[in-house]
């Protein structure tokens, strides 16, 4: 999926790396936005829920497994060195 072909107003796009993997926990990355290359940027369809887990997650309110949540984050990370 590219860039151009998305109505950006559907999608919640993060830098954050922390909270890219905690989403994709449960909800899939879309796409990861390599556009500038000093921050990337991590796509997500948005949603209500995807929305009230966002507000929890800063306000410290949702737990995770620990295991999960790590392999989670080389999984974000392996895609965003990954070669386009």
């Amino acid at each position: 999926m590219t860039l151009q072909r998305l109505n950006i107003n559907n999608y919640y796009s993060t830098s954050d790396l922390a909270l890219a993997a905690a989403i994709s926990l449960y909800y899939p990355l879309e796409v990861v936005d390599r556009t500038n290359p000093h921050k990337a940027q991590f796509l997500f369809k948005r949603d209500e829920q995807l929305n009230q887990f966002i507000e929890s997650y800063w306000k410290s309110a949702i737990t995770i497994e620990p295991k999960a949540y790590f392999n989670q984050l080389r999984i974000i990370k392996s895609r965003l060195y990954e070669e386009r």
